[in-house]
């Protein structure tokens, strides 16, 4: 019993930074633009499909948890965010490169880019695929398409 103690003190106290900070540390790529939500998505979804990461779908997510908000009561939207909306992008030639290393990464495809603004500041959030990548034969196309994606948001505001 003393050992089992022990081994999970020590796993607690090993792993506890991890769980401290989360484990999406580092998963979620995020960039702000002192920009209005409007603003933020079209130059986002032009930079997006400008890189050939084709808007396939879009879920304007605020305008539905805001059918909730009698329901919700005080729980709703208490970050006091503005706007929400996710952008579902996808590249066909990435999948079928995806798809050849390793049939298992395509379960990241389509990939999510969420936009979000509060008090006038625009977040734009992609999860990073090479997180779950792992060692998968798939790593160097998704290190490319997470490469790809981040670019195109850096550089929305940039493009003419």
């Amino acid at each position: 019993m003393a050992r089992r103690l022990f081994l999970s003190f020590c796993f607690m106290f090993l792993f506890a930074p991890w769980f401290a900070h989360g484990a999406s540390d580092g998963a979620v790529y995020e960039k702000t633009f002192e920009a209005d939500f409007d603003t933020t998505y079209e130059k986002v979804h032009a930079a997006l499909e400008g890189a050939r990461f084709w808007v396939i779908t879009e879920t304007r997510i605020s305008d539905n948890l805001e059918r909730f908000a009698e329901r919700w009561g005080e729980d709703y939207n208490r970050n006091g965010l503005d706007a929400i909306r996710g952008l579902v992008v996808c590249n066909p030639w990435y999948t079928n490169q995806i798809a050849n290393h390793d049939p298992r990464m395509l379960g990241l495809c389509p990939l999510g880019v969420t936009i979000y603004t509060r008090a006038g500041t625009s977040h734009v959030l992609f999860a990073r695929p090479t997180v779950m990548a792992g060692d998968s034969p798939a790593r160097e196309v998704l290190q490319e398409v997470e490469e790809t994606i981040i670019e195109a948001i850096e550089g929305a505001f940039t493009a003419p």
